[in-house]
């Protein structure tokens, strides 16, 4: 029997907290370790070498490092053929989850981390209040891409990749999720992006609640400070 996946993360990190929702969902066996990105633990030489890069999420599969939730995610998907409404082994089912999870990255991934920083993570660390103008270019950025999501990916179907949740649904609600800490109101006036947020919360629970306690902690006692 395999030994359990490696698995470090920071439940701040977007991506962290969809890869740990995952492996719960999916049974998947792994050792939680965490790694306190506030405290400086991931620049570390002995982290180094854990991730040549110096971030996370990673994983040490039995020696096998790897880095980049979504070559995690596809690389565990395949070696512990996990419930194929997750990851589809049918190729244009597959194709259709791919197809969110490489278009996330200049758009829910970007402009969901960067207003997140400006509003929130910037203002934390230096005690300065953000650039008007940046907030209002950058809120912009959200808007069309909570826009795409509303009226693109979710026009004819519940989910991005059609009737069922799979790991595209999990990294794109973890994205936009982490905006609570903000004073932006993702939800109102997209009818479709709420439900679906319900949804996928639903549909990985208690395992949603649990990757973003600390998260709605945080925002209880920041986000009206904002």
């Amino acid at each position: 029997m395999s030994k359990p996946v490696k698995y470090y993360y920071d439940l701040l990190s977007q991506p962290s907290r969809a890869m740990l929702i995952f492996l719960n969902v999916t049974k998947i066996p792994f050792e939680s370790l965490p790694v306190a990105l506030r405290n400086g633990e991931h620049l570390t030489e002995e982290f180094k070498e854990v991730n040549r890069f110096q971030k996370v999420p990673c994983m040490n599969d039995n020696g096998f490092k790897l880095s980049e939730s979504v070559a995690m995610v596809r690389y565990l998907a395949k070696k512990h053929n996990v419930p194929e409404n997750w990851y589809p082994k049918d190729a244009k089912k597959q194709a259709q989850v791919d197809e969110y999870l490489e278009w996330q990255h200049n758009n829910t991934r970007i402009t969901c981390a960067l207003y997140f920083q400006l509003l929130w993570l910037k203002p934390l660390m230096t005690g300065k209040k953000p650039n008007p103008e940046a907030v209002a270019e950058h809120q912009k950025r959200v808007e069309d891409t909570l826009d795409a999501i509303e009226n693109i990916w979710l026009e004819k179907s519940p989910f991005l990749a059609g009737n069922e949740v799979t790991v595209a649904d999990i990294w794109c609600a973890c994205e936009i999720e982490q905006l609570i800490l903000t004073p932006f109101d993702f939800r109102k006036g997209r009818p479709k992006l709420s439900a679906w947020m319900d949804k996928v919360r639903s549909a990985t629970n208690p395992f949603y609640d649990e990757a973003h306690k600390i998260l709605q902690r945080i925002s209880k006692t920041t986000a009206a400070k904002l």
